[in-house]
């Protein structure tokens, strides 16, 4: 290593590209600024990860004003402090999300989704860019969240810990550094026009004219701060745009901004006139105002947030031996609630009961089900496998954390159809296209008028912006999410909505979604039940989530449980239950070994066996929910229609009196049966299919949408696409002529943006618009898309019977 204090000549340092001023440390023929820099080159070097810097020049953050201490994060050390950081932790791994403000590049994302490489510890590592954050998976024995955290800081990644907001909700705002470049553009502009008001009224002669220079040149002065400070992220984004050899929607307004300033400076200085400063001042201001606007709407309508405040999880909290369903968002710290089976944990929570078996393959992976004592930490994200469990609230439940799971990319459904491509394809070719126009109509008024050639090259570049056809998608998907879930149907990210316009086939599942287990009559055949017979069948259907064990359940009323040794529910078959080594089943005669199997047209029947020997059996009548008749009267017309039942084919007669014979009826489907099934209808249909959830997790995954209907809305599956509350059930035509209601809105505001962009390019090619009034145009276009967007959409969901109240 050589050290150089006095370099005869500027270098800038290999790692990231600062000027290397007071000294220059070389080492492996590289340079660099300060010790810092030289230790990440030197650890990427060790773990073969030099290609970072192939992929951006100088992509490193400077770690000249970095501490070096060895001690600075020793408080991690408390184990009780570093728990308060994780998301998810069992015996071998530990899952965690770090806030990383230096994430500013492709390489900084290639780095942290490789630490695997530098560390063994580290399995899983997935950043997110547009809130530079990553999501780290590590191995207690290899790695522990003090080592990591220093390894992040000693590569340059040091994560923002503050662990006093751990629990608070972070506030989506304004940005500020956003607020202070508009003030300087806002009192630049102003001062600029007062000393622009001899120009404006120069016929009247108000001033000499010697001082008319004096104005000329301090309103070159006040441009300077506007130009490099307020201006300085769109030239930061037009030249990241520019790297990644694309050209984005700034590219343009750099070029205006630039053109009109020279040329200013060339007017002012060569020939003494007045110049564009104060129209330069007035464009940054009415541009750096219209970002603003745009922030705050997108604040107000962001996506992540709407599902996530509107997230369906119900809770069943015990208040004096009371059960009491509440939303997530009412739950506290020291709540006690129930969990039963197939339930997912809503908060980090202590286990009351004496056991549980919890399944963590929701955020693992892991499909065996991880043991819990009475008195031990059960992580978000788990679900209860067996009979039910109280738990009291830790942590404030982490809706980011199940939204994350919910919306984990191995369940993204994709489609070419959508609009959303579609726009940034459209205004990607709309910029080449304005830049093009811009050049043409400059070189025809330079043969005629070079100032006003430079007036319309700058007029015309901003004015045809394509933030408007930009908006038009997100604004509209954003807002009919937000009218759906006031609906009480949640659906997980944007695409769903266009997804669900495309919809052409609707595939119900019968059990629990065509029929209602609250509107079913249940009897009971056989011998006369025993109180202990009661309550062992009491326990085994309180663990269990599937509507015809949940009509038993209420058949059996107050009864109280037994404490079972096994209970084993087979999706689709029954369940099985050992007390005092007698094995009891219930469910279907194939699952029971019931042989005397009855032939009922009425209904469901579910039968009852111990130790083989068969003991009676229940026969549920099944009612179909209050609007089913209704609902399939009026997709019909539009939409082929299936019904998929694990059932045998008892109950079709009935279904088709009070239905119709128009459906396709498909019985004795399995759970992989139903899955292939949507497979096939896929080839050449776009499908829709409404199950529980859970037995259906494989069709509500092979559909374009899987929609999970729920009486208390308090599981809900990865697979699924959109959770229904059971309520609005009889919305379902609505919804979906909403969602084709709001792409056919998307594409008219396609045309509205259109055309306001060819007006605005008519008028500009002609020298007839400023570009301060560009300015002014340009944030009027993104307000008149996102109103137009916003009351269409309200007026539309009116008029479907989806709001109440009227939208204006």
């Amino acid at each position: 290593m050589i050290v150089d204090k006095f370099p005869t000549s500027t270098m800038t340092c290999f790692h990231c590209g600062e000027d290397c001023n007071d000294m220059v440390i070389v080492s492996q023929e590289r340079n660099f600024c300060c010790q810092g820099c030289k230790l990440v080159y030197e650890v990427l070097s060790e773990n073969d990860l030099c290609s970072y810097y192939d992929i951006e020049s100088h992509p490193g953050e400077s770690q000249k004003s970095k501490k070096l201490q060895s001690n600075r994060f020793d408080y991690l050390d408390d184990q009780e402090t570093a728990n308060r950081l994780l998301d998810f932790c069992n015996q071998s791994e530990s899952h965690i999300t770090f806030n990383i403000p230096a994430i500013h590049c492709a390489s900084c994302i290639w780095l942290l989704e490789n630490l695997n490489q530098i560390n063994s510890g580290v399995f899983y590592s997935r950043v997110d860019f547009i809130k530079k954050k990553v999501q780290i998976k590590i191995l207690h024995n290899k790695v522990s969240i003090k080592e990591l955290v220093s390894l992040l800081s000693t590569i340059g990644y040091e994560p923002r810990i503050n662990l006093s907001n751990l629990d608070e909700k972070s506030k989506s705002g304004i940005d500020k550094r956003l607020i202070q470049r508009l003030a300087v553009a806002g009192f630049c502009f102003g001062n600029m026009m007062l000393f622009s008001i001899p120009e404006y009224f120069s016929e009247a002669e108000l001033i000499d004219s010697s001082f008319r220079g004096l104005f000329s040149y301090l309103n070159v002065i006040l441009a300077i701060p506007v130009v490099i400070y307020s201006a300085s992220d769109y030239y930061l984004s037009a030249w990241n745009s520019i790297k990644q050899k694309q050209i984005n929607m700034d590219v343009p307004i750099v070029l205006g901004i630039i053109s009109l300033f020279v040329y200013s400076l060339w007017e002012i200085f060569a020939f003494q006139q007045s110049g564009y400063m104060d129209s330069l001042g007035g464009l940054l201001f009415f541009l750096l105002l219209g970002k603003i606007y745009q922030q705050k709407t997108f604040s107000t309508l962001e996506f992540d947030r709407d599902y996530k405040s509107y997230f369906p999880i119900a809770v069943t909290r015990i208040v004096k031996d009371q059960e009491n369903v509440i939303p997530l968002s009412s739950l506290k710290v020291g709540d006690v609630i129930l969990v039963r089976d197939e339930e997912l944990i809503p908060a980090d929570a202590l286990l009351l009961s004496t056991k549980a078996n919890i399944d963590f393959s929701f955020v693992t992976g892991e499909e065996v089900p991880v043991p819990k004592q009475k008195g031990e930490l059960v992580y978000a994200g788990g679900r209860q496998k067996g009979e039910a469990i109280l738990l009291t609230v830790q942590k404030l439940p982490s809706q980011g954390y199940l939204t994350d799971l919910w919306n984990n990319e191995s369940f993204e459904k994709g489609n070419k159809k959508l609009l959303e491509p579609l726009s940034n394809k459209i205004s990607s070719v709309f910029t080449w296209s304005v830049l093009l126009i811009a050049t043409l109509a400059f070189t025809y008024w330079s043969f005629i008028d070079f100032s006003t050639a430079i007036k319309v090259f700058a007029s015309v570049l901003i004015v045809a912006c394509p933030c408007a056809l930009a908006m038009s998608t997100p604004f509209t998907l954003g807002n009919t999410l937000r009218i759906f879930g006031k609906s009480k149907f949640y659906l997980k990210n944007a695409a769903v909505v266009e997804r669900l316009a495309l919809i052409d086939t609707v595939v119900f599942d019968k059990t629990g979604t065509l029929t209602d287990p609250a509107n079913a009559n249940i009897n009971y055949m056989g011998e006369p039940l025993s109180e202990d017979s009661r309550s062992i069948l009491k326990a085994m259907v309180e663990r269990s989530s599937h509507p015809l064990s949940n009509r038993i359940n209420s058949w059996l009323g107050n009864q109280t449980g037994l404490p079972l040794e096994k209970v084993i529910e087979v999706k689709g078959a029954g369940i099985e239950a050992i007390f005092k080594n007698q094995y009891f089943r219930l469910g279907s005669a194939e699952f029971t070994g019931y042989a005397n199997k009855i032939d009922s047209q009425k209904g469901n029947v579910v039968y009852l066996t111990v130790e083989g020997q068969e003991l009676g059996y229940f026969q549920i009548e099944s009612g179909l929910r209050e609007k089913a008749g209704e609902v399939v009267n009026q997709l019909k017309d539009d939409y082929d229609l299936h019904v998929l039942s694990g059932d045998y084919p008892h109950e079709q007669t009935y279904l088709e009196e009070k239905l119709g014979r128009d459906i396709n009826y498909n019985f004795k489907q399995s759970p992989t049966d139903k899955l292939h099934y949507l497979r096939a209808l896929n080839r050449s249909h776009c499908t829709l299919m409404l199950g529980d959830g859970l037995n259906d997790a494989g069709a509500l995954q092979e559909s374009e949408v899987g929609v999970a209907l729920s009486d208390r809305v308090s599981h809900f599956s990865p697979a699924s696409d959109a959770i229904m509350d059971s309520a609005v059930f009889g919305k379902i035509p609505g919804f979906l002529s909403f969602a084709k209601s709001s792409r056919l809105i998307i594409k008219a505001s396609f045309v509205l943006s259109l055309l306001y962009n060819l007006i605005g390019l008519g008028l500009a090619v002609q020298g007839l618009l400023s570009p301060v009034i560009c300015a002014i145009l340009m944030p009027l276009s993104s307000i008149s898309v996102v109103v137009f967007t916003t009351l269409t959409t309200n007026f539309v969901a009116w008029k479907r019977g989806l709001l109440t109240s009227k939208p204006f």
